[in-house]
């Protein structure tokens, strides 16, 4: 067998026409993408002008926004079929934002709960790669899985705009975004469960200031933002006024298995430099894949993404049929990010001192999979609250949907 086939064994089947798009995706972000992580992850003007030349090649193959709505310029790919993709596309950090399909989660946000003025002004341009938004959620001295104690606050004016005025930090991509979606209370004190709002904030309103980069273990990307009244129209106010939880509750299902199934590539990615090493690099004795240690981990390792991945495609199968997907979400959240620390670091021992050094990936995937443990909510809330789940009111097992 060959040993991508060996370690992307597990795949649900594809849909009609899926497995070609899918092996389309993997040559581009193989080929076009990676090779150019070395500028991507520098950020400044020079990776700005490669990540504006990928995506327009990613447009010209046809590859751009493939699970986005096509009334506002995307492919309209159901989950169900872009699962496959975004595991394809997600062996590389920089593959959904090359591919156009970072904006997922935002776009699908402002498509159902933004107002008129909001989805015109703002929908397809994002879709179209012309403007950038992230989310901004949690704040310093606030425990980030206790979001009733948000301090961040959004004040009614006169005009019948909002002040909104507060920390943030952890924010993904702030630096570069035009738009951040912001959770404030608009009414209330801490820790009322209501009284909670999201609100549309263009990064380009007076007071609004990034504060600093948060380099995690040492890489960049994450920031801290700072709100001092800064002024947001009444209509840019998403959903109704104190139902924040709600659309985050649906928005963080979505999104952290989108999580789990890029973690999936980027484990594959993994797995298949530990085999070429294993393979590859020999010793005065032969090859150091005949190391029964050497062995063990290439089974452990494949192990760990054979049982994982039927976890998240479950997840994705209650998402897509509508049906509650908590304890699924959870159970695919905590194993996918286990699975990539162990695979990275697995791929990283048998590398041996080159595994930590900047000759491989290595050392970002194993970085990525630490980080997957607290992102998104740490293991330890996942495993609380699919146990209270199942213990209060749950079958023995849940069945998949029909």
């Amino acid at each position: 067998m060959h040993h991508e086939a060996s370690a992307t064994a597990g795949l649900p089947p594809c849909p009609s026409g899926v497995r070609e798009l899918r092996d389309r995706v993997g040559d581009f972000v193989r080929d076009r993408v990676i090779p150019r992580e070395p500028v991507l992850d520098l950020g400044g003007p020079d990776a700005a002008a490669v990540l504006g030349g990928l995506r327009d090649e990613a447009k010209e193959q046809g590859l751009w926004a493939l699970p986005l709505p096509v009334e506002l310029g995307g492919q309209g790919l159901p989950l169900l079929s872009y699962a496959h993709i975004a595991e394809a596309e997600g062996a590389s950090d920089h593959g959904p934002v090359v591919l156009g399909s970072a904006s997922l989660l935002d776009a699908l946000m402002l498509r159902r709960h933004g107002s008129a003025r909001v989805r015109d002004q703002y929908l397809k341009r994002l879709v179209a790669g012309e403007i950038r938004s992230c989310y901004a959620m949690t704040e310093p001295d606030t425990p980030g899985t206790d979001p009733f104690l948000t301090e961040t606050r959004a004040e009614p004016a006169a005009d019948g705009t909002w002040r909104v005025s507060g920390r943030k930090w952890f924010t993904s991509a702030a630096a570069d975004a035009d738009l951040v979606t912001v959770l404030a209370r608009t009414d209330g004190v801490a820790p009322d469960r209501e009284g909670l709002s999201l609100l549309l904030v263009g990064t380009e309103s007076p007071g609004f200031r990034v504060v600093r980069e948060l380099p995690v273990l040492g890489a960049g990307g994450q920031w801290e933002i700072a709100l001092d009244a800064v002024p947001v129209d009444g209509d840019h106010l998403l959903g109704e006024r104190g139902k924040a939880l709600a659309i985050a509750g649906e928005r963080l299902q979505l999104g952290r298995t989108l999580r789990c199934l890029r973690w999936l590539g980027q484990a594959t990615r993994a797995f298949d430099l530990m085999r070429e090493r294993a393979i590859t690099r020999t010793r005065s004795r032969g090859p150091l894949g005949d190391l029964q240690l050497v062995q063990r981990h290439v089974f452990e390792a494949l192990l760990a993404l054979r049982t994982t991945r039927p976890l998240v495609y479950e997840a994705v199968a209650h998402l897509d049929a509508g049906s509650d997907a908590h304890v699924e979400v959870g159970l695919a959240k905590v194993a996918a990010a286990r699975m990539l620390q162990q695979v990275a670091d697995a791929a990283i021992q048998v590398h041996g001192a080159a595994g930590l050094g900047p000759d491989t990936a290595l050392p970002a995937l194993f970085r990525t999979g630490r980080m997957a443990r607290i992102l998104d909510g740490p293991d330890e809330l996942h495993i609380t609250s699919v146990a209270r789940r199942v213990l209060k009111s749950g079958p023995r097992e849940t069945p998949s949907p029909r």
